[in-house]
């Protein structure tokens, strides 16, 4: 992921104009991440210090999403439904 990328995505995700670091824009760059990285390890398989990042990836989304969970759970549920993720 380059920087147009990593911005394009902070832009759709963020909560008001000048928001860079909000728990939304957070989980949805990791899950642009974690997408990439899945995507590699189907074509290198052998490639384990990428598997550890990706499950690091994992773990820190999770988080997050755990902390979005306890504050609001409306705009938990809204980012996991615009992120398409199976929870």
């Amino acid at each position: 992921m380059d920087k147009a990328d990593k911005q394009a995505v902070i832009e759709e995700y963020r909560t008001h104009e000048k928001d860079t670091g909000s728990t939304e824009s957070q989980v949805a760059v990791l899950t642009t991440r974690i997408t990439e990285l899945t995507q590699h390890l189907r074509e290198h398989k052998h490639d384990e210090s990428t598997r550890r990042g990706l499950l690091k990836l994992v773990g820190r989304r999770r988080r997050l999403l755990r902390y979005l969970n306890s504050q609001d759970v409306s705009r938990y549920r809204a980012l996991i439904a615009k992120l398409g993720l199976r929870r």
